[in-house]
């Protein structure tokens, strides 16, 4: 199969690339011109991809992307940070959800004339299921998002499956829960822990700074993700959401102390309301049922493997 991933230069994007590699497809991995691998490719894993040039504001640009006629697409580009998108929640909406509509018309038109029928793996977010019942989350259960980055999530979901209803593009929507792995950055949970527990180990600070530790959080490694992804690709059935999810949830309290204990640091979590999110959703854990069932997914990786990863990649 020949697979167009956007934001293909991203840390969930290098991650599929290097997946579909290894499982034998054919990539092409699309990136902004002046992204971060605009020049030489800094990893080798990554050279066996094709790269091309996107803009999702550009429709020249996405017109030759569709021209490449792929039989599958895996769509992440995206403003990916719920922090980023509430600074700048008109940008949110436009990469997020504009940015959408246009990928899908420069496909379904060519769909239309008989020039591709690619598959489109929609990668939106668990974000937009909002505050719900303290039990894992169905694709039926409505949505409610809380923030301009899951608003804009939800909106690329209808977008997507209005664009399957009318054209018959055959869109397959993949909502994953939380995920982390080496290479992200500590704009997130996981590697921002990391890096404070690290650092108070080299001072010998007795306490630590974190937000909210309450939140009910269902945690997946990259790597499980992207083999979703995959899958999905090769076995979605379109016009479906899927969960990508563990189905267990953990608190927010108790992988900090996880992280601790690997990293080495006796130290004391301390509240810091500048690191509290006003939108912290209580609990926020997965049913991959549906996943489970229509492709066989189950994640490979243990959330102690997915620590000492993260634990691993900050100390270099």
């Amino acid at each position: 199969m020949k697979v167009l991933v956007t934001g293909a230069d991203g840390f969930v994007g290098r991650h599929v690339v290097r997946r579909l590699l290894a499982g034998g497809h054919e990539v092409i991995g699309a990136r902004r011109p002046e992204g971060e691998l605009a020049g030489p490719l800094p990893d080798p894993s990554l050279a066996g991809a094709r790269w091309v040039p996107l803009e999702l504001h550009d429709e020249a640009s996405l017109a030759d992307a569709a021209a490449l006629d792929p039989d599958g697409v895996v769509h992440l580009a995206a403003v990916s940070s719920t922090a980023e998108a509430a600074k700048a929640p008109v940008d949110a909406w436009t990469v997020n959800a504009i940015g959408v509509v246009r990928l899908l018309r420069a496909f379904a038109e060519r769909r239309a004339t008989g020039r591709g029928d690619p598959v489109v793996v929609l990668v939106s977010s668990a974000e937009v299921y909002g505050i719900g019942e303290p039990r894992p989350r169905r694709e039926s259960d409505p949505v409610a998002p809380l923030t301009p980055y899951a608003a804009s999530k939800a909106a690329a979901e209808v977008a997507g499956l209005e664009a399957w209803r009318r054209t018959g593009l055959r869109v397959v929507v993949a909502r994953p829960f939380q995920h982390t792995g080496p290479g992200q950055t500590t704009r997130f949970v996981l590697p921002a822990f990391a890096e404070r527990l690290r650092a108070a180990r080299a001072s010998g600070a007795g306490t630590v700074a974190t937000g909210n530790l309450t939140p009910v959080r269902d945690f997946l490694d990259v790597r499980d993700v992207a083999s979703a992804y995959q899958l999905l690709l090769e076995r979605g059935i379109a016009g479906e959401t899927y969960n990508v999810a563990r189905g267990n949830g953990v608190p927010l309290a108790e992988l900090f102390a996880r992280l601790a204990r690997i990293i080495g640091a006796k130290v004391e979590p301390v509240a810091d309301p500048a690191l509290a999110r006003r939108t912290d959703i209580p609990h926020l854990v997965g049913d991959p049922a549906r996943l489970r069932h229509t492709t066989g997914w189950t994640p490979v990786y243990t959330l102690d493997d997915m620590l000492r990863d993260i634990a691993d990649a900050e100390a270099h």
